[in-house]
């Protein structure tokens, strides 16, 4: 029994192969499939590409999916066909990646777990059933407080004439992007979200100028607001973040949270350790009986 556990961004995933008795066997990582922006067809494309996978792809005997965008039974099948063929001898299970950042903070007690990264979403597990309160609407509609909800004013604020003067100028010497590039690349290529999102690093490298103070204040405040206060009981349990974003910027974060009477439970970067653990104590016995 080879056991492959994936948990999926809309930027990367992060791949881990189990042996039959739950131990780690190899690793690797692709870009992040998202049913919204990728086809099976680029799916299939991709992963038959990596050498690791091409290596890998006969001795996987089960395939666990965790993944952005994957909210839906026509959505999940998308990136099942993909793999599918992929791991033609293998069982194949899609799930959404709340699912899976539910699994991999789970400690044994009922809780809210949350994902900021390059989009953002919210969820209950009470160890049985992953429940959802509001819908994730995406980088254009909500992604409160992600990656894709901060490059969206970075860039805006830069055409806008907005941003102070010297992050204006190291933005031009990093990037060399003029409005023709960014709008092309926001509103004709592929995979705007992840573009948005890239701008994370330089937004940390000057996040101590007032403005994007403001702005991961801003967001953070309309996440919980959205997210974690639309569950009755977000006072009384704990409130478990994952994703870069989260990560990076848990200083700011954790004040938020603060202010609000949110009780901060784990900060992960990346589930997949997690994932794998919950796997090997409740997936696992099951495969097996």
């Amino acid at each position: 029994m080879r056991i492959l556990i994936a948990d999926s961004g809309s930027t990367k995933c992060d791949w881990q192969l189990l042996d039959e008795t739950g131990k780690e066997i190899g690793e690797f990582h692709t870009m992040g499939f998202n049913p919204y922006f990728h086809s099976a067809d680029r799916v299939s494309e991709v992963m038959k590409g990596h050498p690791e996978v091409q290596r890998l792809s006969g001795e996987v005997t089960h395939v666990f999916f965790y993944g952005a965008g994957s909210s839906s039974p026509e959505l999940c099948g998308i990136i099942q066909e993909g793999l599918q063929r992929t791991f033609a001898s293998a069982t194949v299970s899609v799930d959404h990646d709340l699912v899976g950042a539910a699994y991999s903070t789970f400690d044994g007690r009922a809780g809210i777990t949350c994902i900021i990264g390059t989009g953002s979403n919210s969820c209950h597990f009470d160890g049985r059933d992953v429940r959802e309160e509001v819908p994730a609407l995406a980088y254009i509609l909500g992604d409160e407080a992600s990656g894709s909800w901060h490059g969206k004013r970075l860039l805006a604020a830069k055409l806008y004439h907005r941003l102070p003067e010297e992050v204006s100028e190291d933005f031009d010497k990093t990037y060399g992007f003029g409005k023709n590039d960014i709008v092309d690349k926001v509103y004709r290529e592929k995979d705007p979200n992840v573009f948005l999102a890239s701008f994370m690093t330089f937004i940390a490298k000057h996040k101590a100028q007032p403005l994007f103070q403001s702005w991961l204040k801003e967001g953070f405040e309309a996440f919980v607001d959205v997210h974690v206060k639309c569950f009755s009981d977000w006072k009384t349990q704990p409130v478990h973040f994952i994703g870069s974003v989260a990560y990076h910027f848990q200083e700011e974060l954790r004040s938020v949270c603060a202010e609000q009477g949110v009780t901060v439970g784990a900060i992960i970067k990346k589930p997949i350790d997690g994932l794998a653990a919950y796997h090997l104590e409740h997936i696992l016995p099951k495969l097996k009986a």
